[in-house]
C-alpha cells in the first residue's frame, strides 16, 4: 500500500528540483527524502527519477505519477 507521505515527497522533491531543497522545505533529510522515493519505486516497480549527480529529471512513467499525485 502507497504512503501519502511518500506521493508529497516525491512531488515535492520533483516541484523543488531535487532532494536537498526538498529536504530543508519539508524538513526532512535528504538522505531520508532519497530513500523514500526510492522505496516507492521498488513499491510501483518503476523507476519515476533518472537520477545523476548534477541532474534530476522524470522518467515518463513519473511525468505520469506525478500529475496523479497532483489531483
Amino acid at each position: 500500500m502507497q504512503d501519502l507521505n511518500d506521493m508529497l515527497y516525491f512531488a515535492e522533491v520533483v516541484e523543488r528540483g531535487g532532494f536537498a531543497a526538498a529536504g530543508r522545505a519539508l524538513g526532512i533529510p535528504k538522505s531520508r527524502l532519497s530513500r523514500r522515493v526510492s522505496e516507492l519505486e521498488t513499491q510501483l516497480g518503476v523507476r519515476l527519477l533518472q537520477r545523476t549527480t548534477r541532474k534530476l529529471s522524470l522518467t515518463e512513467v513519473g511525468e505520469s505519477y506525478l500529475r496523479h499525485c497532483q489531483a
